[in-house]
């Protein structure tokens, strides 16, 4: 079975200020990228002027293990790290095999990662409850179970409210706060 190509699409919001060295930068890692083998092209969508400053680059490659050799490239790494120092943090990276990857739906604009002490004080309130009532309940409702076996269910249980339920509906709630732009 033939592999099937591979788009990475790559956010970053440049720091204030570095929007010319960030330019100049991202021609020198357009040719490396360009004459790396198994890339197929490189597009770089730029920010309106005065806009976010969020630069958009969709790489495209023959196939998957193109894309593998490239990021374990050693001029990648020193690129990624040139890249990072003009910009405000890490970048949102996505990969995408096959033909989907050839096309960015608008409503996949993704903002970047939100601050870690807002993630750390949201995820505080997801956990804190949940850790606070679920062990003694779990107690009270098995009482005749081993407590290491309560304890691995109750555990099992605050993950998954926390995967499925709490951390999705406080990121809806807090999503204003914790995507605003920083």
């Amino acid at each position: 079975m033939p592999s099937e190509p591979v788009s990475v699409v790559v956010r970053r919001r440049v720091k204030p200020g570095a929007e010319a060295d960030f330019e100049r930068a991202m021609q020198g890692f357009i040719g490396f990228a360009l004459a790396f083998p198994g890339h197929r092209g490189i597009d770089v969508l730029r920010p309106e002027p005065g806009g976010s400053r969020e630069y958009t680059v969709v790489d495209h490659f023959v196939d998957s293990s193109a894309r593998k050799a490239f990021k374990e490239a050693p001029d990648y790494r020193a690129w990624m790290i040139k890249l990072r120092e003009l910009t405000e943090q890490d970048p949102y990276i996505e990969e995408r095999a096959g033909l989907g990857g050839w096309f960015t739906p608008p409503d996949a604009l993704r903002p970047s990662a939100p601050a870690q002490i807002k993630m750390a004080l949201v995820t505080f309130l997801g956990v804190y409850p949940l850790t606070s009532t679920l062990p003694p309940l779990g107690s009270w409702l098995l009482p005749e179970w081993h407590p290491l076996l309560v304890n691995v269910l109750v555990t099992g249980t605050i993950v998954a409210a926390l995967t499925w339920v709490v951390m999705p509906l406080l990121t809806r709630i807090f999503a204003r706060w914790l995507f605003a732009p920083q």
